[in-house]
């Protein structure tokens, strides 16, 4: 079999009941790519990530890693698979060494020195047992038993569930160097802080379904600017310039917001006296509102 993209899905459903959680995703992952996958609680990336690893099976289309089959190769899959769950669960009598030896025994492709390395990087001390472990001391074992394999695909569910800032820090170093590496992540994720400092492309997904993929000056460009303009004197009217929206007037200055191309506001500026203008560019927060409105993003329907 040819070597395919490192994740393929092509009309991609998943349903529980009349619940349908993964609505006819379509997704092309590149190789050496860090792809984030955005959207609320109950948006349905859980469930996507679940069929990737051949833990579900899909209702109808198909989901290929790597150009296998993930139902009817799974073991070949996992064999190519990094995976870290939003939460992990472990042995409660083992201790964090054991616990490390055998999640990478099942894995078959660790280096032990990088794990090693893993445990200082992320001040985790190996020596206590399972239970003693916190929540986030746990996602740390998920973290190091995958960054520490030579896993060409990396699935993070939301990985950084319970950790500290500092630790988040080290999280996303270690994806760069991943992707350095010529390697693939794909991370689940609704911080958008973290989607916006290491990814490469993001998909917004809503309600099981795709809503959006691009670069994140892509997504950017296709929403509105925060613009506010200083004039000499009283400022003029904009509520009927092409692309303006949301207009507030307060003494000298006007803020709104535009959508589109500048062209017929620069126009209508060039006829007055501005003292200052400044425009600023939506962040990842602000494009992931405009898909999810005030409201929508309340809606968990349910499934992961």
């Amino acid at each position: 079999m040819s070597e395919g993209l490192p994740i393929h899905t092509s009309g991609l459903t998943k349903c529980f009941g009349d619940l349908t959680a993964v609505d006819a995703l379509d997704l092309d992952v590149a190789s050496g790519e860090v792809f984030g996958f955005l959207g609320p609680n109950g948006a349905g990336k859980t469930t996507t990530i679940r069929v990737l690893l051949g833990l579900a099976r899909a209702t109808s289309g198909t989901a290929e890693v790597f150009g296998r089959d993930v139902w009817r190769e799974s073991v070949e899959v996992h064999r190519r698979i990094g995976y870290v769950p939003g939460e992990l669960s472990v042995w409660p009598s083992l201790r964090g060494r054991e616990i490390l030896d055998l999640l990478g025994a099942l894995h078959g492709s660790v280096d032990a020195a990088r794990r090693d390395e893993l445990c200082e990087r992320f001040d985790f001390d190996p020596t206590k047992r399972g239970r003693t472990y916190s929540r986030g001391n746990r996602q740390k074992i998920g973290l190091i038993a995958a960054f520490a394999t030579n896993a060409d695909l990396l699935l993070l569910d939301e990985p950084t569930t319970g950790l500290d800032p500092l630790m988040e820090v080290t999280f996303r170093q270690l994806v760069g160097e991943v992707r350095s590496q010529g390697r693939t992540v794909f991370l689940s994720s609704h911080i958008l802080s973290e989607v916006e400092s290491v990814c490469d492309r993001v998909g917004i997904l809503r309600q099981g379904r795709l809503v959006e993929v691009g670069t994140l000056d892509d997504l950017r460009g296709m929403t509105v600017h925060t613009v506010e303009v200083r004039f000499a004197g009283a400022p003029p009217d904009l509520t009927g310039v092409d692309g303006v929206e949301k207009v507030e007037v307060s003494a000298n200055s006007v803020r709104f917001h535009l959508r589109g191309r500048p062209n017929a506001l620069l126009a209508e500026l060039s006829r007055h006296d501005v003292i200052d203008f400044e425009s600023r560019e939506p962040s990842l927060e602000e494009v992931f509102l405009a898909y999810y409105g005030d409201g929508d993003h309340a809606d968990d329907r349910g499934a992961n």
